[in-house]
């Protein structure tokens, strides 16, 4: 019962509920939730954790056991932690509000109640690496949001449509780890997924260079515009760090395994402009792209709408039924018109067009929240469950 077919369920305005034919048809629900899998969230109480407490309301697979964030949340509610703090236009779900929030750092009391668990943490990078070996030391795998292990040699850094063959690597990890079980694997930078699906699609035509620049929302600081005023009629032409993650971390998603590693990709050569605008949620970003061999305008689009990974042929839970949209109108993708496309699980593009320097450019746009952070993530659990690395203990 623990894998009912995608039919089985609806999705609406975040929340994940049982069709009433599924219903009919079940000798009884209850049985069927009692075979969720246990989930924490470490850092709950932030942006991205309570993405993933929003998210994972009424999941058909998984269900919310513990939350932990710092001391200074310990030991009260999650409504009581999150009091003043909750920043998503939906209210805090029933199910999770009298939750006790544990301290992230006690590892063994929060992985004990649990089957694994998100990360979300806002900590120092080291600090975070040495809390979720910690975590997937005790035989819990840890499906992170943050960026601390990306570069690590043996965790795979996943975009499920794109490079789920990297999850292969977990075997060689676990042994480092010495668990048996336990694991990490993370999510790449949120940006880069308003771009690389359709530069993924096109691969079979050798893209040589990338000129990319993304206009980010303000929640991928974590940030909302009442805590964030100065960004009320403004740009901000530098977002720390960024960059580095636009140009390198594409070259990982389409790296390969070699023994016991994941050995980057040597191109194509990008370079990228990071910019973060007045606007709630939604990356978008602006691509110029030359080819080893150029397709044609009617390839590139037949391309993407006939692109499908992992995720959809499994029918996993949060997977989007069209993973690429192409808006055929001149001013589309729009962010705040078409993030929650697919429930903000689906990216899209428009204004492709031969370029006089480039072959080719567009306009590519993801919800960062929920494709890009906590909703990627979820898929990647979902990916792992499916293919049989997370498991009940």
């Amino acid at each position: 019962m623990t894998n009912l077919p995608h039919a089985a369920y609806g999705y609406h305005k975040g929340k994940y509920f049982f069709t009433h034919k599924v219903i009919d048809r079940m000798e009884g629900i209850g049985t069927y939730m009692a075979n969720k899998l246990k989930v924490g969230i470490v850092g709950g109480t932030g942006m991205v954790g309570q993405r993933f407490v929003q998210l994972l309301d009424n999941h058909p697979w998984f269900e919310v056991a513990a939350i932990a964030a710092s001391a200074g949340s310990a030991g009260k509610t999650y409504e009581e932690a999150v009091q003043g703090r909750w920043k998503l236009d939906s209210p805090i779900p029933d199910a999770v509000k009298p939750i006790v929030v544990l301290d992230a750092s006690k590892v063994e009391e929060v992985a004990g109640g649990v089957d694994f668990v998100f990360c979300a943490v806002d900590m120092p990078k080291k600090d975070i690496q040495v809390l979720e070996e910690a975590y997937a030391k005790t035989g819990t795998p840890v499906i992170s949001n943050n960026s601390a292990h990306r570069w690590t040699p043996d965790v795979p850094m996943v975009i499920p449509e794109i490079n789920p063959q990297h999850i292969d690597v977990i075997v060689a990890q676990r042994k480092r780890l010495g668990t048996k079980s336990g694991f990490i694997a993370v999510k790449p930078n949120c940006s880069i997924q308003s771009y690389v699906p359709a530069l993924h699609a096109l691969m079979d035509y050798e893209p040589t260079q990338v000129v990319v620049s993304t206009y980010q929302a303000i929640s991928g600081a974590g940030k909302s515009f009442g805590d964030w005023p100065e960004m009320l009629d403004n740009v901000i032409p530098y977002i720390g760090g960024e960059e580095e993650k636009s140009e390198q971390e594409p070259l990982r998603i389409w790296g390969r395994v070699v023994g016991d590693e994941i050995v980057k990709a040597q191109g194509p050569a990008i370079t990228s402009q990071c910019i973060r605008v007045p606007v709630s949620d939604g990356h978008l970003a602006t691509v110029f792209v030359s080819f080893k061999r150029k397709p044609s305008q009617e390839e590139i689009l037949q391309q993407w709408r006939q692109y499908k990974g992992r995720p959809q042929e499994l029918e996993l839970p949060s997977a989007p039924k069209q993973f690429i949209t192409y808006f055929e109108e001149e001013n589309r993708p729009q962010t705040k018109l078409d993030r929650d496309l697919e429930h903000g699980m689906g990216v899209s593009m428009g204004r492709l067009r031969e370029d006089s320097l480039y072959d080719y450019k567009f306009v590519g746009l993801s919800h960062n929240t929920l494709r890009g952070a906590a909703g990627g993530a979820v898929l990647i659990a979902e990916l792992l469950k499916a293919e049989g690395y997370i498991q009940a203990k």
